[in-house]
């Protein structure tokens, strides 16, 4: 999609704090990280969210994972981190683009979601 926020950092139209790059995904730097490791993964191809990908994405949904692991550890999360897919409204999605928040540091990321 040509105005989409992350279509426009993965072609190089807004600048971005490249993490890593390959033929199928792009991961960068949160502008406002909320821990001391915190970037974004994107697939290069436009996916609006998670509900709306299929079989066909499957590649590139593994791909993200795949690295993920990787780009923490090289980030300064060796020993763990948290990867979090906002999904739609309901999961307070901002950016129509399919991302993964991979987030951590030194020290715990905390819980999962406050208790109700």
């Amino acid at each position: 999609m040509s105005d989409c926020l992350f279509c426009k950092i993965v072609r190089g139209e807004i600048p971005s704090r490249k993490v890593y790059e390959d033929e199928q995904v792009y991961a960068f730097h949160d502008i406002n990280p909320a821990r001391p490791v915190h970037f974004l993964i994107v697939p290069k191809q436009h996916i609006t969210s998670l509900a709306t990908a299929g079989e066909a994405d499957a590649p590139v949904l593994g791909r993200m994972l795949a690295v993920a692991g990787r780009l923490a550890a090289e980030q300064g999360s060796p020993d763990g981190f948290r990867v979090i897919i906002n999904t739609g409204r309901v999961g307070q999605q901002e950016v129509e683009h399919l991302h993964a928040h991979i987030v951590g540091g030194p020290d715990p990321v905390g819980p999962m979601l406050k208790r109700i």
